[in-house]
């Protein structure tokens, strides 16, 4: 069987699911990728969600669209790295598997514990602890808030939060602010997106990510020489990176291309007046009739 010469590495939140609802709202966007992996288009979740927002909120929605039938499929193949490499899990027919987690990028509970307590006492009228995460720590703006609001408390949960880690001694990095822990390193980094703020290892991105997710790929059968990696942040442009450094016939996807086009030596692609889950459907349905799918 000749397999389609295409492989997919897709950021979540954005491309995939709406930063408003969080949820897949865009119905052919499943439909859609149901169908490519149905006809052996390797695809993978690269995502700082969690192992279960994507096994609660995107298989669902990918499953209502045939998903269980199309992993039945010897040439179908669908993997999932979640926290940006810190855990990952198979996904086939019978849903996600259990997933692995990275103990060695880990915070400790006392950390952990400090951040929850943070929020809940000054912040909950603004975000929420992300309970699901395993080897981040993460907290998200609450959907009924405003993004302008969230952003003015964003940046004031931060400078808590690096204040409260750093008497940890927690060896940190945040901006432009460097302190290294008692061994004079400095493993951990605050990180903001459009809609949360994690706290994790410098050991985890996106490239990293992208890396876990061609390495399980590989082991289980033949890979496309094209693949386009999709995300609405600069630091989704990693997968693309790795893609590229490992010799991959390379296209990223920017579908929030106002933050800035970064300059890559590989195709940078667009969706002319549209952004996030609308960018993604249009690319997806133009894909999909490209490769007579």
């Amino acid at each position: 069987m000749n397999l389609p010469d295409l492989g997919l590495l897709l950021d979540v939140d954005g491309p995939v699911a709406s930063p408003v609802t969080r949820t897949i709202a865009i119905g052919s966007i499943a439909r859609d990728l149901v169908d490519l992996v149905a006809e052996g288009v390797p695809i993978a979740f690269i995502t700082g969600r969690s192992h279960e927002f994507i096994a609660d909120v995107v298989i669902p929605a990918l499953q209502d669209a045939g998903l269980r039938e199309a992993l039945l499929r010897p040439e179908a193949r669908m993997f999932g790295v979640f926290e940006k490499g810190g855990a990952w899990s198979t996904i086939d027919a019978d849903g996600m598997g259990e997933p692995t987690i990275d103990q060695t990028v880990a915070f400790g509970a006392d950390a952990v514990y400090a951040i929850r307590d943070l929020v809940e006492r000054r912040f909950a009228d603004t975000m929420f602890f992300d309970e699901t995460k395993r080897a981040m720590i993460s907290v998200e703006q609450r959907t009924d808030v405003g993004s302008e609001e969230y952003r003015r408390a964003q940046r004031d949960f931060q400078d808590e939060a690096f204040r409260i880690l750093i008497a940890q001694g927690v060896g940190l990095r945040y901006e432009e602010q460097v302190v290294p822990d008692a061994d004079g390193a400095v493993p951990f980094r605050i990180d903001p997106t459009v809609i949360s703020t994690d706290v994790e290892s410098i050991r985890l991105d996106k490239d990293h990510a992208a890396q876990r997710a061609l390495e399980h790929f590989r082991a289980r059968g033949p890979m496309p020489r094209k693949w386009l990696s999709v995300g609405d942040s600069r630091s989704d442009y990693l997968m693309a990176d790795q893609l590229h450094a490992e010799g991959f016939d390379t296209a990223h996807l920017d579908v929030r291309p106002g933050d800035g086009i970064l300059e890559r030596p590989y195709a940078v692609l667009t969706e002319e007046g549209l952004i996030h889950d609308e960018a993604f459907a249009a690319h997806l349905t133009r894909i999909r009739a490209e490769l007579g799918v």
